[in-house]
């Protein structure tokens, strides 16, 4: 596709100085092709690989269009969404640097930030909207925000709002937007999900496509190197030494976990590499910080997830090395683009290992190229192997730090290895309530070392046991109180004729004056005359200790009636 000078594409005269002041005279394809038509307020369709230029190609035509009109309080002129943070902040410095000559206010919406300082910026009224769908969202159902007034939507990295989940926040904002409005779309590919929104929400859009999808620049020298360890410590010293071997101006390392950027960065502090951190569990404040220090020369390497992989425009990245290979296929052409941009020179190393080789050969479809190995390439053997990973027995594959020894995420000892020894408790008088009381018998250590563990019963649920208080017994020498926290005037009964079942209870009597007469001891029981009762601390209970006793000798109206108790039988 051809291209022109920014002269040529029928931008605004202040745009066009800002652009000149900027230094840029001749335009990319992309931006030769798609200003033009949004200046003219039609729906583009943009597909273009990363690195052509993107931004500019709906941020100019933008600016051409916001020159005239002004903008009302919480209800922005035009809406900009972005997949990332990063992304987000920077299409707000494009804003800035290309409408230097404009007095427009723009605004950024996204997480991680005060939000009463945005909602200041909504109240005096917008330009231009920057925001994730997340955060937009957030504000509109705290009705901070109205969406009838958007002119122009633009939506930037549609294909990574799809890996993101986002999809449904954009059909909803969307549904909350004027049917009447301009449409600028921008993806670097076209998945079935993408065209179906692209078909709902577009009309009649101009499709531009500079380049296949998910093609690799032509500036970009791609390399892989084999592991023959998975061990991320060996792939971790197989790095250092490319880094060493390469002429390394400034660098991107990739990860596919935000652990591993975490223990990567720490690893290259530690053996004397000027690098730093960036994935999407930090604050934004130190994101930020981290980004520009790393444009700025002050951290040489740059260790990230896949937070870093999309439309960064972060200038003269001489490497880009992939410490993990992407699980999906696109990502490595948005990974590797971070270098070789505007026409410039880049270079990528990809570690691989028997475990990635299977997408390996996902790439190599993705960009219709065969991997150049630098070094030895996997054998035969390797390649029937691809894609098989060694299982924990759990059934789940390892963790990603490396394939760990067996048992050790279960927390069981290796099967055949003998349990570790433990030492008799100190103190036996105190249980552990934090784990069950069966639990403390079975684990408390022998006497003895080596000795065999004895089996221990747990008690029946009609049966207490001996280490714990009865939930009726009261101390002997407190007396019993009832519900509301008064004290009782009777002495308390014991413990067994409480759990002893009554089967010669008395008819009541018509008087209380008859049941006083009476007097019928309580425990004049024929079957446990026969066979006593035994207490918690396996005393008999004696029927002279209760006869002789005050209680029987209450009236039945003073009594308290005793509830029934549960037997094992029952």
């Amino acid at each position: 596709m051809e291209t022109k000078s920014f002269a040529e594409l029928g931008l605004s005269p202040k745009v066009l100085a800002a652009v000149q002041a900027a230094g840029y005279t001749d335009a990319t394809p992309i931006q030769t092709a798609a200003i033009p038509v949004a200046i003219s307020g039609r729906d583009v369709l943009g597909i273009a690989q990363t690195g052509t230029g993107k931004t500019a190609a709906f941020t100019l035509p933008m600016i051409t269009r916001l020159e005239s009109g002004r903008a009302r309080a919480r209800m922005p002129r035009s809406l900009i969404l972005a997949p990332t943070r990063e992304l987000a902040a920077q299409v707000a410095q494009a804003f800035e640097k290309y409408g230097v000559n404009h007095k427009l206010d723009v605004a950024l919406l996204i997480g991680g930030v005060s939000m009463d300082d945005q909602v200041k910026k909504l109240d005096r009224g917008v330009d231009v909207l920057i925001a994730t769908p997340g955060r937009l969202l957030d504000h509109f159902g705290r009705g901070r925000i109205m969406l009838m007034g958007v002119e122009i939507l633009v939506i930037d990295e549609a294909d990574r709002m799809l890996d993101m989940g986002f999809i449904p926040d954009i059909e909803k904002i969307c549904k909350l937007l004027p049917p009447r409005r301009q449409t600028l779309f921008f993806s670097a590919t076209m998945p079935p999900e993408i065209t179906r929104l692209v078909e709902t929400f577009l009309r009649d859009p101009l499709r531009i496509e500079v380049a296949r999808p998910a093609t690799t620049a032509k500036t970009i020298t791609q390399k892989f190197r084999f592991c023959a360890s998975s061990e991320d410590y060996d792939k971790r010293e197989v790095l250092r030494e490319m880094i060493r071997g390469e002429n390394v101006k400034n660098a991107i390392i990739f990860c596919n976990r935000k652990r591993d950027v975490a223990v990567l960065h720490k690893s290259l502090l530690k053996h004397g590499f000027n690098a730093g951190a960036l994935h999407g569990d930090m604050e934004q404040s130190a994101r930020t910080a981290t980004l520009d220090k790393f444009r700025s020369g002050d951290i040489l390497l740059l260790a990230a997830s896949d937070v870093a992989a999309r439309g960064l425009d972060i200038p003269d990245v001489s490497h880009v090395f992939n410490f993990d290979l992407p699980w999906q296929s696109d990502d490595y052409v948005h990974r590797i683009g971070r270098t070789g941009r505007a026409g410039k020179e880049g270079a990528s190393f990809s570690l691989v290992t028997t475990e990635d080789l299977k997408l390996l050969k996902d790439i190599e479809k993705i960009t219709g190229e065969a991997a150049v190995w630098s070094g030895d390439e996997p054998t035969e053997q390797d390649w029937a192997d691809a894609g098989k990973r060694r299982r924990s027995r759990s059934g789940k594959p390892p963790a990603r730090g490396g394939r760990s020894a067996p048992g050790r995420e279960s927390g069981r000892p290796e099967r055949g290895a003998s349990r570790p020894e433990r030492g008799p408790r100190a103190d036996h008088t105190r249980p552990d309530h934090s784990r069950p009381q069966h639990a403390q018998h079975q684990h408390a250590g022998p006497d003895q070392p080596g000795a065999e563990q004895p089996r221990v019963e747990r008690p029946r649920a009609d049966q207490p046991r001996a280490d714990q208080p009865r939930r009726d017994q009261s101390h002997p020498d407190q007396p019993r109180r009832d519900s509301r926290g008064r004290g009782e005037h009777r002495t308390p009964r014991p413990a067994d004729t409480r759990h002893a079942p009554r089967t010669d209870r008395a008819p009541q009597p018509d008087t209380p004056l008859a049941a006083s007469l009476k007097q019928q001891p309580s425990n004049a029981q024929p079957h446990a005359a026969r066979k006593p009762q035994r207490s918690a601390d396996g005393s008999a209970a004696g029927g002279s200790a209760v006869a002789g006793g005050f209680a029987e000798n209450v009236p039945a109206f003073m009594r308290k009636p005793s509830r029934p108790v549960k037997t094992a039988s029952e």
